[in-house]
């Protein structure tokens, strides 16, 4: 078996150096944890970046991949197969939206969202309306189109110019908002909570504007729930949690428990604008990344997965706003269920360095937010140890009395 320092050393020599990697290699997951290659356990709170919600091994979609594996693997979109078209259903029938498309990840499922926006756009207003409004402090990928929505400049510098077509506003910003929108817009384009992004919800009243003002310009309102969606907030679509509907969501990261594949949903008003021939992917939607979808939907609803997000979820934000009352190191706690933050006053990298000596797995974005995603499974008693950690990690230093 080869070290740590092996498999590194490999990686530095021959692949594209663009990963900041973590000094471990893990070997195997059961359920909550993970095990690196000297068999040491790690308590998992990050879930391959919210992709693995039923935790490591689940024995069902292992069962699943073994079975599909052995029957048919692709065949690529010329022909039908039989599990497509039941996981579209599934899903329109769980969002209310009435057509799917199949991607192999988030960013391609945003790409494909955006070109059924300007679709829909020309169609309604001609060439002219094909202007997108995004979000400050957004993260919708790193292709060129999803790029040009990422609101951050970190992201997009070096690799201008992007599509020009962007506006962006500052979210929860109901001014800013009207002011950017016109008869030219087709798209809003935005995350009802910001993951990469730092864990900031859209405020209710924000999201019920953004759809008044879709309606109103014939615009598509999409909702980028790649993150946020298929149940990390306690609903299947997060949309479901605040309670207004997009007209296109795109959605990615768990949906075949770690197998690639996304998806964008949409109402029919826009679906119809595209025909054979304007889009298409060769991997995406395939028969075994289909089957293991459909398996890892029926797991969290017959497991009962989305009550337990709800109330570990809950457990999870109430120790955390207790440590975070506490602990000088840290300001507040934001997001919901299972994607959550607690923003320190402190840089959130060497925290997470230090947790990996603990044996537990969490998470830092935008430098300061110690980030969430734990799988669906997670119980209390692996909160309490989290917290614990985290608890040691921020150091004793209590904050002052006001």
């Amino acid at each position: 078996m080869n070290t740590l320092e092996q498999i590194a050393e490999l990686e530095r020599q021959y692949l594209l150096q663009t990963y900041n990697r973590y000094p471990i290699a893990f070997s195997r997951g059961k359920g909550v944890f993970l095990f690196d290659l000297e068999g040491k356990r790690y308590l998992d709170f990050v879930s391959g970046l919210g992709v693995n919600a039923l935790g490591h091994a689940h024995p069902r979609i292992v069962k699943a991949i073994r079975e599909q594996a052995a029957k048919l693997v692709h065949v690529s979109n010329l022909y039908y197969h039989e599990y497509q078209g039941p996981l579209a259903e599934k899903l329109c029938k769980l969002s209310g939206l009435n057509r799917a498309f199949f991607s192999n990840s988030g960013t391609e499922a945003i790409e494909g969202s955006i070109k059924l926006a300007r679709l829909a756009g020309h169609r309604a207003g001609g060439a002219a309306k094909s202007r997108l409004v995004a979000l400050d402090g957004s993260y919708h990928g790193r292709t060129f189109g999803a790029l040009s929505l990422t609101g951050q400049d970190k992201h997009r510098k070096g690799f201008e110019p992007l599509l020009e077509e962007v506006t962006f506003v500052k979210q929860n910003d109901l001014e800013s908002l009207r002011a950017a929108i016109s008869d030219e817009t087709c798209a809003i384009v935005l995350e009802p909570v910001f993951g990469e992004g730092g864990i900031y919800e859209c405020s209710v009243e924000f999201l019920q504007e953004c759809r008044a003002l879709a309606d109103r310009h014939h615009a598509a309102l999409i909702f980028d729930e790649i993150q946020c969606g298929l149940g990390r907030t306690g609903t299947i679509f997060a949309f479901q949690s605040f309670g207004v509907t997009p007209d296109i969501v795109a959605i990615a990261k768990p949906i075949a428990a770690g197998l690639p594949l996304g998806a964008f949903l949409a109402k029919e008003e826009f679906a119809s604008a595209i025909s054979p021939g304007q889009h298409g992917t060769t991997f995406g939607g395939g028969p075994l990344a289909c089957r293991v979808a459909l398996e890892f939907l029926a797991i969290v609803e017959e497991e009962k997965l989305l009550e337990n997000v709800i109330q570990v979820g809950a457990y999870l934000q109430q120790e955390l706003k207790a440590l975070a009352e506490k602990s000088a190191a840290a300001r507040e706690v934001r997001g919901r269920g299972f994607i959550q933050g607690i923003q320190l006053e402190i840089p959130a990298r060497p925290i997470v360095d230090a947790g990996l000596a603990e044996g537990v797995l969490f998470n830092s974005t935008q430098d300061t937010v110690v980030r969430f995603l734990p799988p669906f499974l997670l119980e209390e008693k692996h909160v309490d140890k989290g917290i614990r950690v985290l608890k040691k990690l921020l150091g004793k230093k209590r904050k002052k009395a006001a």
